[in-house]
């Protein structure tokens, strides 16, 4: 088959995907970035994005670029304006409908919702669907073919940081405080597994520097033992991808896990591990829940994050079984037409 020269492929209509948000939303995303991928091969694929998440993105092999954009608060960019087919990966609406319909694209693939007359042919919003079926069901009632089990990521090759081959990785921040159980609990985890034999490492992205050497001290880890705000998004998926296990929150970190098939350990507080945990039929993973709900963007730790103890975390680690083989790679899907 003879490639489209970049010059044609960019005067066909583009596909607009916006998914403005974090690490883990990304990545839940990527079984219905692969499934647009599979629909529409020869036309340009732009991701309305954070620029901190392009590398990662790019390295999945869905989009031809990441047009940076960090939430709904300002226009999307020109780039991403007069699209053969725009697609909401964000939210329900209707702000996120309207900046890009604002861009004015061909036709928009989104939830419905009655404040955007535009999207009312869109699937229906269900509240308890997991994060990843969700958008792989809004391309599938929308006539995409998608598959949510296309999860795996490769990252391209890379330094892998030192200590990180074989270590248990420990990773206690999260987006907000309701998701971030205690330190000192993460460090007594760390302990345990130093008493355990295994290597330590503590990781923390740019804002949580402190919060990483705070675990790693009570934890009697030296300084090299924290890699935390340092590189970028490939940075730390390759110390997850040379970790033999992770322990972390309800955070991209745990998403990274899944991705990369390493065994983890996931702590869930507000929020069920249905809605966003790792998927039921990979056992080299394992949410701990305490049944409860609450606020996922809240100002202090989870009643039901702190019902978790040190014992079940320990215990969960020591009956991990080891990650399963890389998946095979699927047939792509049936391609569609933009507009």
């Amino acid at each position: 088959m003879t490639a489209t020269p970049r010059s044609m492929q960019d005067r066909r209509p583009a596909v607009v995907v916006l998914r403005a948000l974090g690490l883990g939303d990304l990545l839940t995303a990527i079984p219905a970035l692969r499934a647009l991928a599979d629909a529409f091969p020869r036309h340009p694929r732009l991701l309305a994005a954070p620029a901190e998440l392009a590398p990662l993105a790019r390295a999945s092999g869905t989009v031809d670029e990441v047009v940076p954009t960090d939430g709904l608060a300002e226009p999307l960019h020109q780039r991403l304006h007069g699209a053969g087919l725009a697609v909401n990966l964000h939210g329900r609406g209707p702000e996120s409908h309207d900046l890009l319909l604002a861009a004015e694209p061909r036709r928009l693939v989104a939830f419905t919702h009655p404040a955007v007359p535009a999207s009312s042919q869109g699937p229906r919003w269900r509240p308890d669907e997991h994060e990843v079926a969700r958008w792989c069901r809004l391309l599938e009632e929308s006539g995409i073919a998608a598959d949510p089990g296309r999860l795996d990521l490769e990252l391209p090759p890379g330094p892998v940081p030192h200590g990180a081959a074989g270590a248990t990785l420990v990773h206690p921040g999260a987006a907000s405080p309701s998701r971030r159980w205690p330190p000192e609990r993460f460090a007594e985890v760390a302990r345990s597994e130093l008493a355990a034999g295994r290597r330590v490492i503590v990781t923390g992205g740019p804002d949580e520097v402190d919060l990483a050497n705070d675990v790693a001290a009570r934890a009697g880890l030296p300084s090299s033992a924290v890699h935390a705000g340092q590189g970028g998004v490939l940075t730390i998926g390759r110390l997850v991808a040379a970790a033999d296990r992770v322990v972390c929150g309800d955070t991209g970190v745990a998403h990274l896990a899944t991705a990369l098939r390493t065994p983890s350990v996931v702590l869930f507080g507000p929020t069920s591990p249905a809605l966003w945990g790792p998927p039921p039929d990979r056992p080299w993973h394992r949410p701990l829940w305490a049944g409860g709900r609450g606020d996922p963007n809240g100002q202090l730790p989870d009643p039901g994050l702190l019902a978790i103890d040190v014992d079940q975390v320990t215990q969960a680690l020591a009956e991990l079984p080891p990650a399963a083989d890389p998946a095979p790679r699927r047939r792509p899907a049936a391609r569609g037409r933009v507009a």
